[in-house]
């Protein structure tokens, strides 16, 4: 079966081929290597699990199958910035679940949706560990404490300002 491979993603192949010879070509590494397609990718479709299992010498559906157990895996195109909003209880008690529907309303998405533009993926999410700033929007790694839903369309033109500032470079 051959894998059609266009321009665009042909260098991100070549970084999955050094992954693969980092390893071996071991099958016993399947996950360290699907978590490092992952990185490189940002989520896992059909060609690179297609693709894996053909250089690792492994069914598909067993590739398919590591893929859909582990939450960590995604098969979906994840936006630039995801957004989790804790939903533990110290966040929920001071008001998570008005900022998470502040931000479905802001996006028009619900939970575990992406914008179509491909800029935002929103998640809800458990205790992060931040609950003396609860309630905690995160977005990728940047944690923003005491959020409330009047501080959600700012919070979120800072980071469409950023994400056109570093496609402008």
């Amino acid at each position: 079966m051959d894998i059609y491979i266009d321009k665009t993603e042909e260098e991100n192949f070549k970084k999955l081929d050094e992954i693969l010879e980092t390893h071996g070509h071991d099958q016993g590494h399947l996950i360290t290597i699907l978590r490092d397609a992952q990185e490189v990718f940002g989520y896992l479709p059909e060609k690179v699990q297609s693709y894996l299992s053909l250089k690792l010498d492994i069914p598909i559906s067993t590739v398919n199958g590591v893929v859909s157990f582990y939450s960590l895996f995604s098969q979906e195109k994840k936006g630039r910035f995801t957004i989790g909003v804790c939903l533990g209880t110290a966040c929920y008690v001071k008001g998570a679940k008005d900022v998470l529907n502040a931000i479905k309303e802001e996006l028009g998405l619900d939970s575990g949706e992406t914008t179509l533009d491909h800029l935002f993926t929103l998640k809800d999410t458990r205790c992060i560990g931040a609950c003396g700033l609860a309630p905690v929007v995160m977005i990728n790694d940047d944690v923003h404490g005491k959020v409330t839903p009047s501080d959600i369309p700012s919070l979120l033109h800072q980071y469409i300002k950023k994400s056109k500032e570093e496609q402008d470079d």
